[in-house]
């Protein structure tokens, strides 16, 4: 098994995995974000990609999500963990709470958002995002930990690097939607093109600015330092209970889908 997880180095407690190790990826759409971290939890390969670089210098926009992408394909993942921080919409995600990502509205602008730009192009279908199996298990494991969190989330991805207006703010909660981020999209619909099942831990880190006070990046990183326990419990729960045999459907996404 190997299974990626992408978010920081210090998202995953390195102190959990054995016979640590960097590795140097290169793939056809470049280099990802830094050297992927890779080590082993009992019998199962982890490797662990920064998705803003190590001293997180890449801003959102900038991201190279194509190579972050491939390059767990190109190592062997079939599943990837998501982990991002995003504001809240609605009163009940608090800040300090997870979320479990199921949809999401892409409201970017001009990032490349898949694999077939040149000789084919590919209509995969985006209906259901996120693999249900790997929610199911992040959901109760959730629960076996007593962490703070909601099953579902409808997240609206920005493209930043800058923060929301408060009119912007007012129409995404008048959309529907629960939280808001700037990296899940075309991260998301990348990996459904790569056939890897994958889902996302969203930490709730704020109220973005349409309630209290306007969001700083210092209220940002101070709650999610405050989180980082939970995150790395939960994802070194839940690592292990991941099942080889995938029965999901996600490894046969693209069934269809080129033409």
């Amino acid at each position: 098994m190997r299974i990626g997880i992408i978010g920081g180095y210090g998202v995953f407690d390195e102190g959990k995995l054995a016979g640590v190790e960097y590795l140097d990826v290169d793939t056809p759409y470049g280099r990802p974000s830094g050297r992927i971290m890779h080590g082993r939890l009992g019998t199962v390969d982890v490797y662990v990609l920064p998705r803003h670089g190590a001293e997180h210098t890449i801003d959102p926009g900038s991201v190279n999500y194509r190579a972050n992408i491939h390059a767990f394909k190109e190592i062997g993942c079939t599943h990837v963990l998501s982990t991002s921080a995003v504001g809240s919409l609605k009163d009940q995600y608090r800040p300090g709470d997870l979320a479990f990502t199921d949809q999401f509205y892409d409201n970017t602008k001009g990032r490349k958002s898949t694999f077939y730009d040149t000789d084919r192009v590919c209509h995969v279908s985006m209906a259901e995002p996120f693999c249900p199996e790997l929610r199911k298990l992040l959901i109760a494991t959730a629960k076996e930990l007593r962490l703070a969190h909601h099953e579902t989330a409808t997240c609206l991805v920005m493209e930043g690097p800058r923060f929301s207006t408060k009119a912007e703010s007012r129409i995404y909660r008048m959309w529907g939607c629960d939280t808001i981020n700037m990296t899940l999209c075309p991260e998301v619909a990348l990996a459904r093109e790569a056939e890897l099942c994958y889902a996302n831990v969203a930490m709730v880190t704020d109220y973005d600015c349409w309630k209290d006070h306007a969001v700083s990046h210092e209220e940002v990183v101070a709650t999610i330092g405050k989180n980082m326990k939970n995150i790395q419990a939960l994802l070194a729960a839940v690592v292990p209970k991941i099942p080889e045999r995938r029965v999901c459907g996600c490894g046969h996404a693209l069934e269809g889908a080129l033409m």
